[in-house]
């Protein structure tokens, strides 16, 4: 079947889906047409809660825990209609996207540190959503944890994570809900997705579905995504039982990737222009799931524990562009096919009591987690030689390359490259005062890093890292009046350390280092009413690098370890509320001041971070007008500061600013609420670098070109 068949057989379904449902739902006894508009618009209202899964000290609300927690909920995911993670989280003023390179893998950027695919958490575990592209349909919530949470959630496995982490919380059967969407996004791509939920007594039922296909705004970017998620849960008394079960399938063609540069930053492409090459794409398949118990032990004594998986295969012909002449944009094309396996366990469970003695409280959480994984990888790399130049700026259509330049591992069925092993045990106390008035909250958790590597050559063992190390947290809360929350923290982050280089200049050749530990000091304020909520915190973050120094024992030959350091400071400003009826907003700030203060050599010492801009504005705005009923209008500015491209400080990216507009009307197709929606994405089509962020090479992202979305929901 062809793409214009399968796309009016999608149609087809849809308008059959809702027309069926129509006289079926007219049979029943309804409210009044104008309560069920307020009920529908009152229900699609875009809303950010101040409250979230907070790792290790559970379910909390935001007032009372000494960190920055908030949570985008699930309406505003269903009327921003993102198709990505990253475009959720464009609202969020100290979170920016970037990707891998050359695949399509979205990586973010909090508090100028990496946070990656792999280390999102699913319902508070570690490696069980898709590691590259996640489709957020299946979600309640997006829950964003700025700082370091090795404590909280235990070192993510692929050692990020260090500024800021991100939970998915699945959707739940609150109540009845039969939902029929249908979508349209720029230039081609259309989709249909369904969201059905029961209860029946204790027990609760929820399926959703989504599927779309189609070339998006950039020139013939191609991506399909089919998603299906399902959930049970048991609420009986002192026993809670639940399990997710999900499917995720996705494809992107000729994706627009990453730009490497030589020594000047190239004027932006026009904003639609695709560089890629089309025979380049990345196809994914992920099962994944999490069971969960909870048991009321007594009134204030809980016991929990949960276990999830995942089976990852991934495979691409990943492409890469380099600029070398940024007047002319004549630049060189590499490509490389990398297939990729994963199955990932985690598992954590611990037992939360509250008890009261003499009016004074303790919290205890103990508890511990374990999670493995083992990647199956091979690369093969294509000659350079057979990719002739191209260019950033004209459409240069490529051979796709046949001949290796080099490459490992089994490309038809890749064996173990790694095997990792994470465990840890937590105790924490959070004493309260004066009525839980004053929270001071001490704990530790013990952690041990086991990494067994493999060569690529034969699969036989070639390394192994097994090291432990205690990250210790340490807050207080104080809430002097009602509304008004004072906090301040020292926690720490975790990631699995280096090795030295084996040369004999060294005198400690092939060391390996125990899990380098970043450490964080934050403090700031929290304000709640009816109204609205708004929080301030001023951090800073301390994170150890590798560099080389003069043995202090007078051999004469080098040390190599973490004497680097690396300082992310900033300030954090974030509002969201209804100040008046009618008109919501969502908006922050941030300023960020990310620099190296101690370098090998000296070199670069004192200079800005690549990657991590000096501020960050978001707004957005929801006005209900109340002179037209039912109708919603809906804007968002994003604004990004410069930042610097390389570590030496020489190229620089330009601010830039981002626009959004839309709008959603509740009407009525006999008694059932019908929502359409229409959002337009950068607005005046400008064209900018989004982000120079990358862990290797200097490397820029093209910011997305003008997209128009609509879509129609119906309840029934």
């Amino acid at each position: 079947m062809n793409k214009s068949s399968l796309r009016t057989a999608l149609c087809l379904t849809a308008a059959s889906t809702i027309a069926l449902a129509i006289p079926a739902h007219a049979q029943d006894e309804a409210p009044s047409p104008e309560e069920i508009l307020v009920t529908a618009q009152k229900q699609n209202q875009s809303e950010v809660s101040r409250e979230g899964n907070i790792g290790a000290f559970g379910p909390k609300a935001a007032e009372d825990v000494p960190f920055s927690v908030k949570s985008y909920n699930a309406a505003l995911i269903l009327n921003q209609q993102p198709q990505t993670l990253g475009q959720v989280l464009e609202n969020d003023p100290s979170v920016r996207t970037t990707y891998g390179y050359g695949n399509a893998a979205e990586q973010f950027v909090i508090r100028g540190f990496p946070l990656f695919g792999d280390d999102i958490g699913f319902d508070g575990l570690y490696g069980l959503v898709p590691r590259q592209l996640v489709a957020p349909e299946l979600y309640e919530s997006v829950q964003v944890l700025n700082g370091a949470s090795a404590f909280i959630n235990g070192a993510a496995p692929g050692g990020s994570g260090l500024g800021g982490s991100v939970n998915l919380v699945p959707k739940r059967a609150e109540g009845k809900l039969q939902r029929a969407t249908v979508g349209f996004t720029s230039d081609g791509q259309i989709g249909t997705s369904g969201d059905m939920a029961r209860r029946f007594g204790d027990v609760g039922l929820r399926f959703n579905r989504a599927y779309r296909f189609g070339d998006v705004s950039i020139d013939d970017e191609y991506r399909r995504t089919l998603v299906l998620g399902g959930a049970f849960d048991y609420d009986g008394g002192p026993l809670r039982l639940s399990l997710d079960l999900a499917y995720q399938l996705s494809r992107v063609e000729g994706l627009r990737h990453k730009v490497k540069i030589s020594g000047a930053i190239p004027e932006v492409p026009e904003a639609d222009h695709n560089f890629a090459q089309a025979w380049t794409y990345t196809e994914m398949r992920d099962i994944f799931g999490i069971a969960k118990l909870e048991y009321d032990i007594s009134e204030n004594a809980m016991f929990y524990a949960s276990f999830g998986a995942r089976d990852g295969r991934e495979e691409g012909i990943y492409g890469g562009i380099t600029v070398n002449n940024a007047l002319t944009g004549a630049a060189t094309y590499d490509s490389a096919y990398i297939p990729r396996t994963d199955n990932n366990e985690a598992a954590n469970a611990g037992i939360r009591a509250k008890v009261d003695i003499g009016g004074v409280t303790n919290e205890i959480n103990l508890g511990g987690s374990l999670t493995w994984q083992v990647n199956r990888n091979a690369y093969d790399f294509y000659a350079s030689s057979l990719t002739p130049d191209t260019n950033l700026y004209e459409d240069v259509v490529l051979a796709a390359p046949t001949t290796s330049a080099f490459a490992g591992g089994d490309l038809d069925n890749p064996f173990p490259l790694s095997r990792t092993r994470l465990s840890s045990a937590f105790l924490s106390d959070t004493i309260g005062f004066a009525e839980d008035r004053v929270l001071v909250t001490a704990g530790v958790r013990v952690q041990a890093i086991k990494v067994t590597g493999y060569s690529y050559a034969d699969g036989s063992q070639q390394s192994e890292y097994d090291e432990t190390a205690f990250t210790p947290v340490f807050g207080v809360v104080v809430k002097p009046v009602d509304g008004l929350s004072l906090f301040a923290n020292r926690i720490e982050g975790l990631a699995q350390g280096g090795s030295s280089p084996v040369d004999d200049d060294y005198v400690n050749p092939g060391e390996i280092f125990a899990p380098f530990k970043s450490t964080q000091y934050e403090a700031g304020m929290k304000l709640g009413s009816d109204r609205f909520n708004a929080s301030l915190a001023l951090y800073q973050t301390d994170k150890p690098s590798l560099m080389t120094i003069d043995d202090p024992d007078g051999s004469g030959l080098a040390l190599y370890g973490y004497f680097g350091k690396q300082r992310n400071r900033g300030i954090e400003l974030s509002v969201d509320g209804e100040p008046v009826d009618g008109l919501r907003i969502i908006a922050g700030a941030s300023i960020n001041d990310a620099k190296f203060l101690e370098t090998d050599s000296g070199a670069n010492e004192g200079n800005k971070v690549p990657g991590m801009p000096d501020y960050t504005v978001n707004a957005n705005v929801e006005w209900d007008l109340p002179f037209w009923t039912a109708l919603t209008l809906t804007g968002r500015v994003i604004h990004t500061g410069p930042q610097q491209v390389d570590a030496a400080n020489t190229l620089e990216l330009d601010d830039w600013t981002r626009f959004d507009v839309g709008m959603r009307y509740v009407a009525l197709a006999g008694n059932m609420p019908v929502t359409l929606r229409f959002n337009v994405d950068n607005v005046a089509n400008s064209r900018y670098w989004a982000s120079a962020f990358d862990a290797f090479l200097p490397q820029l992202l093209q910011g997305a070109p003008r997209t128009f979305k609509a879509s129609a929901s119906i309840d029934f």
